[in-house]
């Protein structure tokens, strides 16, 4: 390969566009490292520097400079990405565990609620009721419950009703009926005797509605007393 080979088969052309085969492109840079002057005299340091102006006023970066790295290639961006992936996870677990927790208490809760279990009444409490002969009232005139379980017996005083027999009904107060007691005789004190266990009934306020029974089986509102119970 010598100087006229080269101008004559436009190698420096062919060369830089990357269409010489591989063993033309070996000669030729074997024959300017033994002739660099070859370089002065074909003008490449010029075209060199015009192709770098070209590159700079296009806004690309030199061949030899590393291209800039999308956002979410920068390594800062992996581990911030990574962090916020960790706080995540341990974020998830512990509301995890929040959520199982909640949920066996939920399921104790519903258990109870199903099995309504009935404490066994260590001591009897008796307590003397003064109904109301006006109308039934939301305020509770006595509460039982709040501790251990008793038997709580309720002497309602009736004295002074001309009836002798009487029906209860139990109220719970803004839900539903709990229970009607009926053909209730009132003692030698005038008094209405009801019993329950404290534990029998969930906490609230409870309408006792108290009515007469007449000789005719005819049954006649006589009395009221609300009586609030505490777990």
């Amino acid at each position: 390969m010598d100087r006229d080979f080269i101008a004559r088969n436009q190698i420096v052309e062919r060369y830089l566009s990357g269409k010489l085969p591989v063993k033309g492109a070996t000669d030729f840079e074997r024959f300017c490292h033994e002739n660099p002057e070859l370089l002065d005299e074909i003008g490449l340091p010029q075209h060199v520097h015009a192709g770098l102006r070209l590159l700079e006023a296009s806004g690309k970066p030199e061949p030899w400079q590393e291209s800039k790295k999308s956002v979410w290639e920068k390594p800062q961006l992996m581990f911030a990405f990574a962090g916020m992936t960790i706080v995540l996870a341990v974020i998830a677990l512990m509301l995890g565990n929040q959520v199982s927790d909640k949920n066996q208490r939920i399921a104790k809760l519903q258990q109870d609620l199903v099995a309504q279990p009935l404490e066994a009444a260590a001591t009897t409490r008796i307590i003397r009721v003064a109904p109301d002969r006006q109308g039934s009232s939301n305020t509770p005139a006595v509460t039982i419950g709040g501790g251990d379980a008793q038997l709580c017996e309720l002497r309602i005083d009736m004295s002074r009703s001309a009836f002798r027999m009487f029906r209860i009904t139990i109220d719970r107060i803004d839900q539903g009926r709990v229970a009607v007691i009926q053909n209730i005789a009132k003692d030698s004190n005038g008094h209405v005797r009801v019993a329950l266990n404290s534990s029998a009934l969930g906490p609230g306020n409870y309408a006792f509605s108290i009515d007469g029974v007449s000789w005719r089986g005819e049954v006649i509102p006589d009395a009221w007393v609300t009586i609030g119970v505490q777990r």
